[in-house]
């Protein structure tokens, strides 16, 4: 089931890692020196920033100065190049690692307190009684009433081994509930599955962790063993509002399904910049039929995952056009000053596309119509629509993006349904799958 406003406790979803395809290095190249006009910009900044600091109306923080000064070089680049001071490059880091020391609880926020949308089996919550839909309004003493989701989850993170004491209200009890927690190594569970009918493998994906290509290959494998692999029909592979992450996870994860073939090649900025990124042999799902589901909340790693399956013939892609971010950030260490998110390449398809503001276009076109309450709240806007974007090869008239909604209860979910017809039968695609080898591109 996708949700959206979820937060995991000890780590905060989805705002470092973003819409983004990340390699990480720690060491910068050295550019051309710069020339005598640049150093005369310089010293205008400077000169600006003094004005600044000694002049305006209230005494501004230099150190936010020069923080804003950075984001605003950056921002002018694209959409997606920043600067992440300590913290955020902390947060960052604590993401794409997909672990962390915390309690174990997926929670949102409801009335001005934390609720628990569920335990994750075999945490420290969870063993500590914490039941889904319980009502956490202090942490450690502190009322949660006035904090945000985001302040409210960092108090719950902190080192391994160290309790946190909380209040609970839960529905039915006579009175608050004291609950001491131990705090533990918590892996996030990127990579979810289920069993669906008749014998049909589903697998979300929601981000591209250090641990997804992992949790895949966990998910595939208990599959089998429920279903027998000789009996599974087929696997839906949801990437529906995954944002990305990892740019050596979406390989990994295009490489269990393909046996050859280029997966992804990155282009940056010099003539010869170009790294390919091929399959080796090995397909997890030996062979059956895939359906691959994307929306407008499927961007960069996730659609190099598409892309690859689509060009390559191993999957049918269905749902609606992808975000279309089709650029891949480095992260430069600035020893302990944080960090830069650089925009250092884009990336293209097997069947050398770039998908940069023009986004995955879905093999069969199936929409999910938004709820009343919903429509105008959701975005449907891609990277197209993003103020600086970097225009693609053959940029679509259209845009990139589409709405970015999956129905909570998978009975309402047309997209899904229509995805497990179509594996049994009951909908036709002829020509998209099986996979055909003739179809393929050349290896």
């Amino acid at each position: 089931m996708k949700r959206t406003s979820l937060f995991i406790v000890g780590m905060l979803v989805g705002t470092s890692i973003g819409l983004g395809v990340t390699t990480m290095i720690t060491e910068t190249t050295t550019a051309k020196a710069a020339g005598a006009d640049t150093y005369r910009q310089l010293a205008l900044f400077g000169d600006v920033f003094e004005r600044v600091r000694s002049t305006y109306v209230t005494e501004p923080e230099d150190e936010k100065l020069i923080e804003n000064a950075i984001n605003g070089m950056l921002s002018a680049l694209d959409p997606h190049s920043s600067y992440l001071n300590p913290k955020d490059f902390s947060d960052m880091r604590v993401q794409t690692r997909g672990e962390f020391g915390g309690l174990g609880i997926e929670v949102t926020m409801e009335n001005e307190l934390v609720k628990v949308i569920s335990p994750i089996d075999g945490t420290p919550a969870s063993e500590a009684g914490v039941l889904a839909g319980d009502l956490i309004f202090q942490i450690d003493g502190t009322n949660i009433r006035g904090l945000t989701l985001q302040q409210a989850v960092e108090k719950m993170r902190g080192p391994v081994n160290t309790p946190i004491e909380l209040k609970i209200q839960r529905e039915g009890a006579n009175g608050p509930i004291d609950i001491t927690i131990i705090r533990d190594v918590i892996k996030v569970r990127s990579v979810r599955w289920r069993v669906e009918r008749d014998n049909i493998g589903y697998v979300d994906i929601n981000s591209f962790t250090e641990q997804t290509d992992s949790g895949l290959e966990d998910a595939i494998g208990k599959i089998k063993d429920q279903i027998g692999a000789d009996k599974v029909q087929g696997y839906v592979i949801d990437l529906r509002l995954n944002p990305g992450g990892l740019l050596d996870q979406a390989v990994n994860v295009s490489d269990a399904f393909l046996d050859r073939g280029e997966i992804v090649s990155t282009r940056g900025r010099a003539e010869g910049d170009i790294s390919r990124y091929s399959a080796r042999a090995g397909d997890l799902t030996e062979g059956k039929p895939i359906i691959v589901l994307i929306n407008g909340g499927s961007a960069s790693a996730s659609e190099i995952v598409a892309g690859a399956l689509q060009d390559h013939k191993r999957a049918t892609i269905l749902g609606s056009r992808s975000f279309g971010k089709g650029s891949v950030q480095t992260i430069l260490q600035l020893g302990g000053s944080g960090a830069l998110r650089l925009t250092t390449a884009l990336y293209y398809t097997p069947s050398n596309t770039s998908i940069q503001a023009k986004g995955i276009s879905p093999d069969i076109s199936v929409s999910q119509p938004l709820p009343d309450e919903l429509k105008g709240r959701v975005e449907t806007a891609g990277e197209s629509n993003l103020r600086g974007h970097i225009n693609g090869q053959l940029e679509d008239e259209e845009g990139s993006g589409s709405s970015a909604y999956v129905p909570p209860d998978p009975k309402d979910d047309i997209q899904l349904n229509y995805a497990l017809d179509l594996i049994l039968g009951l909908k036709t695609a002829e020509g998209l799958f099986p996979p055909d080898p003739s179809k393929a591109l050349p290896n």
